[in-house]
């Protein structure tokens, strides 16, 4: 059977890639070519790098012609669409310049899904040569099409393209298209003038272009001339003065989003001329809109906003998180009664809190922060002890060194890569030495901390100890080392272009990667994508094929249990097929029981699924992006990232809209049940346990 299949795709893999073939009857199905594409795209290959061939006849011996390689470009001229559209993803998480000119022929195909995937895939490739066919197809007759075409502009970054997407966008406005506000199923549809629209601005916002911007929403006066929180947030993306009078008019407006997004962008822009504005907002119903305010006004650092902000510490009703927002926010304003209430709540019981009042207490001045030290003891919580450490390295050296080099000694390990880092801050005399010696450490978080630290200071000859780094690093589980030190070695520039170009051939994908892109402004080898290829995958043989994968028939649920009740999330088996197969193959093997939730930002995310708790563990291996067109929105679920291709057990959940992590990282979920669960948590919260419904069993 396996031959009669190679066969088969070998007749598939004949035919012209510009036109669909047509189907036969021996031909692949529509399973078996999903899971080619699969593989193929976790390989990081165009064409099959192990294509299968025929055993000679045993009657002759004679050894037949191989059939021709199974490639991602066969299938773009596929007669089935939904395999073209698929074909097309797959080519842009290839990721190969090669890629450019398949995707940019399939910006001509008969189906609308088809063109409009080929545009999100180009923006996956990021190569500029797709500029000029992604503004052409701006005028596509189709807005599905003109929206991923205007998207994938933003993500390849080429900024002469603005004025193109603004000319497209403009009409839609104008033409009242948009009607009334658009609702919330418009935040994820791609096929309507509101989706248009909606993916013009937020790449507008991606290429920092306000001049273009501002012609699409706002009127001569310098107003909106749309309340809508796409607005908002590509406002406030750009931080750019001319805005001050928008940001402040959709700060009042009715809806929580663009409420919220106009007052970041108040906050970023710094105007005290916003504090009145501002400070009605910390005492708002809405969760995003108090944390936007409370954020704005510690930018801002007037001292009128002191006293709301202490009474916000102060009340029992305080949400913990804006507790939390507030404390910080304190920090960078002052003024009576902030520095005995941040001395307070240094015994505070959540860690968090304790945290944030330390580098609170940093940013008020060295005077009262050198008193606060000397009756210091050595905080029960490792990460306040490497808040601390962070603190301190913002210090002068006579105040902050001899803190730090007591702190070397610290029990927990997950404290060092913070003294480390603020020593090399500080440029501390022994730092270079301290480094060196830490490059040999057992942990190898450590010995990424020493390395980016003699990254930073540069010392003469220290090449060859990062070099002895890189290679210890190769019976490590984790990258993090051995990137360190490839990273740290970039710093001597042509000196090390000889270990870097070692390093594309790392066990691990992830680190070839990041060796590849720091060879690039060394302008080294130019065959380096094709030298890093194929990416080492870790799943087991037979997963690509599985048909939980290549044809699901549920939507496969997970539920995380916490001490506040149960998150529900529907997981995205089609759109993220390998990712959500790692993530149930963790759950069910117990991964993630018991795991801290290491890191809230309210308004942002909830992370966890690190078993160091730290940010900086995972399983041991890496999984390759499946980046898809699912927008961030509340309840989102993502893979975190150091960068590309990273991925491994570290997960998040959106508190709210993010449209700078579209197309970036990689979405996997959304929750259907329990967001109100999700608000509730906080840092050094547990998760209790994750089990898995695919339809069958629940474990």
């Amino acid at each position: 059977m396996r031959l009669i299949r190679a066969a088969s795709l070998a007749l598939l893999a004949s035919a012209c890639a510009s036109a669909p073939v047509a189907p036969t009857a021996l031909g692949p199905t529509y399973e078996e070519k999903i899971a080619l594409l699969l593989r193929l795209e976790d390989q990081r290959v165009l064409n099959d790098p192990a294509p299968i061939v025929a055993p000679p006849p045993a009657s002759t011996g004679r050894v037949p012609a191989p059939p021709p390689p199974l490639t991602l470009v066969r299938l773009l001229g596929d007669a089935e669409p939904r395999v073209r559209r698929r074909a097309a993803l797959a080519v842009g998480h290839v990721g190969l310049p090669e890629g450019v000119p398949l995707l940019v022929a399939r910006l001509a195909d008969t189906e609308p899904e088809v063109r409009q995937m080929a545009a999100f895939a180009l923006g996956l490739v990021g190569d500029r040569r797709a500029r000029d066919p992604l503004v052409a197809a701006l005028g596509d007759p189709e807005p599905i099409v003109r929206g991923s075409a205007a998207e994938a502009l933003g993500l390849i970054g080429d900024e002469t393209a603005a004025d193109a997407i603004a000319a497209m966008a403009s009409p839609i406005l104008a033409s009242g298209a948009l009607g009334e506000t658009p609702g919330d199923d418009d935040a994820v549809r791609r096929d309507t003038p509101a989706a248009e629209f909606r993916l013009a601005v937020f790449a507008l916002a991606r290429l920092g272009a306000f001049d273009a911007l501002a012609r699409v929403v706002l009127d001569p006066a310098g107003q909106p001339r749309v309340r809508w929180w796409p607005v908002a947030y590509a406002l406030q993306r750009l931080d750019d003065r001319r805005a001050l009078p928008a940001l402040l008019a959709l700060a009042a407006d009715q809806e929580a989003y663009t409420r919220a997004f106009a007052i970041k962008g108040l906050g970023a822009l710094k105007d005290p001329s916003a504090v009145p504005v501002l400070l009605p907002h910390v005492r708002s119903s809405d969760r995003a809109v108090v944390i936007a305010a409370i954020r704005a006004l510690g930018a801002i650092g007037d001292p009128a906003a002191a006293s709301p902000l202490l009474d916000l510490v102060r009340s029992a009703t305080t949400a913990p998180q804006e507790r939390q927002e507030a404390v910080g926010a304190l920090g960078g304003i002052g003024g009576e009664g902030v520095y005995d209430t941040l001395l307070d709540l240094l015994g505070d019981r959540s860690p968090a809190v304790r945290a944030t009042a330390l580098q609170a207490l940093g940013r008020l001045g060295t005077e009262g922060f050198v008193t606060v030290l000397s009756g210091l003891d050595p905080d029960r919580h490792w990460n306040v002890r490497a808040a601390l450490a962070t603190v301190l390295g913002t210090l002068p050296p006579e105040v902050g060194l001899p803190r730090l080099r007591s702190m070397l000694e610290d029990s927990d390990q997950r404290v060092i890569p913070s003294v480390l880092a603020s020593l090399a801050a500080l440029r501390a005399p022994e730092a270079v030495e301290v480094m060196t010696k830490r490059l040999t450490a057992d942990d190898p978080v450590v010995r990424a901390a020493a390395a980016r630290g003699l990254g930073q200071l540069k010392p003469a000859g220290a090449e060859e100890a990062l070099a002895g780094a890189y290679r210890r690093g190769l019976r490590d589980t984790s990258y993090v080392a051995r990137a360190a030190a490839l990273e740290a070695l970039a710093r001597y520039g042509q000196a090390a272009e000889a270990r870097l170009v070692e390093a594309l051939e790392d066990p691990d994908w992830a680190v070839r990667v990041r060796a590849a892109s720091l060879l690039e402004p060394l302008g080294g080898p130019e065959d380096v994508a094709d030298r890093i290829r194929p990416a080492p995958t870790a799943h087991p043989k037979g997963t690509y094929a599985a048909p939980r994968l290549t044809n699901p028939p549920v939507s496969t649920q997970a539920y995380i249990e916490t001490e506040y009740g149960i998150v529900q999330i529907e997981l995205a088996v089609l759109d993220a097929p390998l990712t959500v197969e790692n993530f149930v193959t963790l759950a069910r093997s117990k991964f993630f029981d018991g795991l801290p939730l290491h890191r809230v930002v309210p308004d942002f995310v909830v992370q966890g699924g690190d078993p160091r708790g730290d940010g900086e563990g995972g399983p041991g291996y890496t999984i390759r992006d499946e980046l898809n067109e699912r927008p961030y929105l509340r309840g989102t679920v993502g893979m975190a990232l150091d960068w590309a291709d990273t991925g491994g057990s570290q997960f998040f959940i959106t508190h709210s809209p993010q449209p700078h992590l579209n197309g970036r990282y990689t979405v996997f979920g959304r929750v259907v049940s329990g967001m109100e669960i999700v608000d509730r948590l906080q840092q050094w919260d547990v998760i209790r346990r994750i089990y898995v419904w695919d339809g069958e069993t629940l474990q």
